[in-house]
């Protein structure tokens, strides 16, 4: 037992809170308390937060530790502190006490939940070797403590998301439905999971959305740990690709969920229904492939031209098919497909990906001693005089403000039954047509595309 003295309380950041608390603390608590300082033992087994009261304007505290699930819960909570340094001096002689006494878990007799994703259940040979590099590789230690913690907060319906996280043929969509979750939760939706279809149904201001995950997956081409000189992929063979292949490998993963009607499910009837999808039909296809579901969406394509005196200009055509190998030719504009109404939109991201993980759990601190992470991308130009994106380029750490959310986009239905209001997803990206014209709002800071730079310098 550790003498109350030797303890040490330090002041930890929101980056390391929110890793923590943001799939525990209740979206509301915002309108009753400003949240204005964390804090935790040396080993973080017990964090606290400051916060001041909006209605009685004093200054109250939270202490926390975690459960039987591993999910942090609040233990004790005082209020009524006249100043902040009163609350501050109370919060840390309560850690320390607790810290002396050992208090590591707080049992609350809660329900079995969270998923050990890394407790292997897949023989060897069926092992994403993405996953087994999460699992082994120290510059993806900050990537695998992002997932343990949101994976306390996980469940599992279907009852294969574990094999199917580790395996060849799952990892890629439960990474997306992980990355889902996190965005929904800090977006304020509450999860509802007493359904197993579709993948999420979520709440706010009293509106329910359900939200089926789906990607564009690899098929026969299976992924390798790193690139190699026959995966670099050229502009002109990029190029060719989004002509007809990459629209319709878009348009056959939406097609499938499409069939499924989910809307005549009983707990669906009259309410939004969202597609989400994500490419991962081959290494870092995700960074190009954007203007293809664009184009497959609403079946008009952008092209930037040059007149003749140098200006550059945007003309739309009307993209009516595509055709495949066979010759047979496949019908754009899922928005006017039959039975397309009964989808509300389309969310996409190419940035829900192991870099996310990577990012944001440097963010919390999760880092690797010696471990340097570039980010660099293009991002949305704000000039409205340009019609390309800009490029940008960062260092990872602990003082940046990435969002899970941030490279989220929403494409809006024309012809939805029940459109969306965009209210609903304050913080990403919407696209909505407006007469002929597919007009963007867009966030300030927000990346169509990028890839992290990771080394780890070893002693």
């Amino acid at each position: 037992m550790k003498n109350i003295e030797e303890v040490k309380v330090k002041e930890i950041n929101k980056n390391r809170f929110n890793i923590y608390m943001l799939f525990t603390r209740h979206p509301f608590i915002n309108l009753i308390a400003k949240e204005i300082g964390y804090y935790s033992n040396e080993n973080n087994s017990i964090l606290s937060v400051l916060l001041f009261d909006n209605y009685d304007k004093d200054y109250n505290y939270v202490l926390m530790a975690r459960d039987e699930n591993k999910q942090f819960r609040a233990f004790e909570v005082k209020h009524s502190f006249k100043t902040k340094e009163e609350a501050i001096s109370a919060l840390t002689n309560s850690i320390k006490w607790h810290t002396s006494q050992n208090v590591n878990v707080v049992e609350q007799g809660a329900f079995k939940k969270g998923l050990e994703l890394f407790k292997i259940v897949v023989g060897q040979e069926k092992l994403h070797p993405y996953f087994v590099r999460l699992n082994n590789d120290k510059g993806l230690k900050a990537s695998k403590n992002a997932i343990i913690e949101i994976s306390n907060h996980l469940d599992d319906i279907d009852g294969n998301f574990i094999e199917q996280f580790q395996s060849l043929n799952g990892f890629d969509a439960r990474i997306w439905e992980i990355y889902l979750f996190a965005s929904l939760i800090e977006s304020h939706f509450e999860i509802i999971r007493d359904y197993n279809s579709p993948d999420f149904l979520v709440k706010k201001d009293n509106i329910e959305i359900g939200i089926e995950a789906v990607i564009v997956n690899r098929k026969n081409n299976p992924p390798k740990y790193l690139f190699h000189d026959d995966s670099i992929i050229t502009s002109s063979e990029i190029k060719e690709k989004l002509e007809n292949e990459t629209p319709l490998r878009f348009g056959s993963a939406l097609f499938s969920k499409l069939s499924k009607e989910y809307w005549k499910l009983e707990h669906l009837k009259n309410k939004p229904l969202v597609f989400a999808i994500a490419d991962f039909h081959d290494n870092a296809s995700m960074t190009w492939s954007f203007s293809a579901l664009v184009e497959y969406l609403y079946g008009k394509k952008d092209i930037l031209t040059i007149d003749k005196n140098g200006e550059e200009k945007v003309e739309t055509i009307i993209v009516e098919d595509y055709v495949k190998e066979t010759g047979a030719k496949i019908p754009s504009g899922f928005f006017l497909q039959e039975n397309a109404e009964n989808v509300s939109g389309i969310l996409f991201s190419s940035t829900g990906t192991l870099g996310k993980f990577t990012r944001m759990g440097i963010e919390a601190g999760f880092r690797e001693k010696g471990q340097v992470v570039i980010r660099v991308g293009d991002k949305y130009d704000p000039n409205p005089n340009s019609f390309r994106p800009t490029s940008f380029m960062y260092t990872v750490d602990e003082n940046g403000n990435e969002t899970w959310s941030q490279g989220l986009n929403l494409f809006h239905n024309p012809n939805a039954k029940f459109p969306i209001d965009m209210k609903l997803f304050p913080n990403i990206a919407h696209h909505k047509q407006e007469g002929d014209e597919l007009i963007s709002r867009i966030p300030e800071f927000h990346p169509y595309s990028s890839m992290n730079f990771n080394t780890v310098v070893q002693d």
